[in-house]
């Protein structure tokens, strides 16, 4: 799937899902690394990772896709288009946009730090490294130490 057979994608599942066009531009963004897709407010483009395509297939694109036309749609008609905004939890109810899209890596395999906690010897893994003074174990409130750096 390349960029033109993308952007046909979101052209159909537009006219499809919610009875309008598609005005602007779609296309893969292979540095998106967290996220599934975007609605960029200034260009009103839509992005999507290609990532989700490599792994989950045309399926995952499509809900992506419906996901990020409901913040287009929303934005361009001057509606509440953020995730809290009532309008944009109805709207993606009812073309069954999931509000989430399947993450490419676990958390195990994100995770940069091994936290012990030093009175019950409950270990974390944590993605962001945790200052050690403030945070407490969740258990006991004991103290934690680094235990290693995973990547």
């Amino acid at each position: 799937m390349n960029n033109d057979d993308l952007q046909t994608l979101v052209t159909q599942l537009s006219a499809t899902y919610f009875n309008k066009n598609f005005k602007h531009k779609s296309y893969f963004n292979h540095r998106l690394r967290t996220t599934g897709g975007r609605y960029l407010l200034d260009s009103h483009n839509i992005e999507i990772n290609y990532k989700q395509y490599e792994q989950f297939g045309i399926e995952a694109i499509k809900d992506i896709v419906k996901h990020e036309l409901c913040h287009y749609h929303l934005h361009i008609e001057g509606k509440g288009y953020k995730h809290r905004d009532r309008d944009f939890k109805f709207l993606s109810a009812s073309v069954n946009a999931p509000r989430f899209c399947t993450p490419t890596k676990s958390y195990e395999e994100r995770a940069n730090y091994l936290y012990q906690c030093t009175k019950c010897g409950k270990q974390f893994m944590r993605i962001k490294k945790v200052n050690t003074r403030k945070m407490a174990c969740g258990l006991c409130k004991g103290k934690l130490k680094l235990l290693k750096t995973l990547k």
